[in-house]
């Protein structure tokens, strides 16, 4: 395992190793990037506060899918479908049934790491594109039983009135409360997704990625590792739908239709697969930028996908990767100009 080398996510700050020197970028970004996101919201006014909401239960529901995809390297169409499971979960169960939202929350990631067991399976015998066919279909099937399942779903009635939870006896309800209750469970989750990326386990899915046949003879568990690299993934998915269900207090299946996985697929290579903070850049140019485009009237979404458009053709990598390039080449011209000194 020592020969592994490190992924972009591992690196210090995900743009580059020494940026920060010994200090960890990534752990410290998340740290600042909590504080900053509690105290942002106060006079910003409702649906501002919901949007960077917004934002962040996107952003959980990208960070499994760039473990998945980014570090493990395995292609999926279903974190959408995911985000729907753990969504209607939490709204089944918290409406009808007057289950705690704590409890919908930890159902919700359990069903979706038990899913994700499942559904990795084809992924031991199809690789790549067929892979994405397996998952596209799991995706389409779970959104026409969240469409047609009425009895059990309400269909295209949806479910409303769902609960917003309480964090010692403090209710919620409000949406700067809220706000403050998502940055804290992001950071928990983001804050797990980041020792596991630097625990053996990640250093296996990495290795799972660059050459699984090497990887194998490296003594890695490939069915195991895959297994997992699935369930994880999908198990950050039903965190994210747990959120968003309380979050707009009413669900349907609209937000979860295909089109959804294909959205979450955009954010991580926007963001820059692999990268750890990643997630947050793609989710943000999802959730906010079509906000700062509706000046343009009914053109937005035409300009926000000549942007997205834009972007992947100018860094295929991402923007942390584009980053990451800049940073190692003006690392480069200093290490060159030190070097010439006499």
């Amino acid at each position: 395992m020592s020969e592994i080398t490190a992924p972009p996510a591992a690196k210090a700050s995900g743009i580059g190793g020494g940026l920060l020197g010994r200090l960890d970028g990534v752990l410290l970004t998340l740290l600042a990037g909590a504080v900053i996101l509690w105290f942002l919201p106060v006079g910003m006014g409702r649906y501002g506060t919901y949007v960077l909401t917004l934002w962040l239960v996107t952003a959980i529901a990208v960070m499994g899918l760039n473990l998945t995809l980014g570090i493990a390297g395995l292609k999926s169409l279903a974190q959408g479908a995911f985000m729907g499971i753990g969504a209607y979960i939490t709204a089944i169960l918290g409406t009808k049934l007057g289950i705690d939202w704590y409890t919908c929350f930890a159902l919700s990631g359990l069903a979706c790491f038990a899913l994700g067991l499942l559904l990795g399976f084809p992924a031991l015998r199809v690789k790549a594109h067929y892979l994405a066919f397996v998952t596209l279909a799991f995706s389409t099937l779970v959104w026409l039983v969240l469409r047609n399942e009425q009895w059990l779903t309400g269909g295209t009635f949806g479910i409303s009135n769902i609960a917003r939870p309480t964090l010692f006896g403090l209710r919620t309800d409000g949406a700067l409360a809220f706000h403050r209750f998502v940055v804290v469970v992001t950071l928990i989750l983001a804050l797990a997704l980041w020792w596991l990326v630097r625990s053996p386990w990640g250093r296996a899915f990495l290795a799972l990625r660059e050459n699984p046949i090497r990887a194998a003879s490296l003594g890695i568990d490939i069915r195991a590792y895959t297994l997992l690299a699935f369930a994880i993934g999908s198990a950050y998915g039903g965190f994210a739908g747990a959120l968003y269900a309380p979050l707009v207090e009413f669900i349907d299946p609209t937000p979860f239709a295909l089109s959804a996985s294909f959205m979450l697929l955009l954010m991580v290579v926007a963001g820059g697969s692999g990268y750890q903070l990643g997630p947050f850049l793609g989710a943000l140019l999802a959730v906010a930028l079509p906000e700062w485009l509706r000046f343009t009237g009914g053109l937005y979404l035409i300009v926000f996908g000549v942007v997205v458009l834009l972007l992947l053709i100018v860094c295929p990598t991402g923007i942390l990767g584009l980053l990451d390039r800049g940073w190692t080449a003006l690392k480069a011209r200093f290490a060159t100009a030190d070097g010439s000194r006499p």
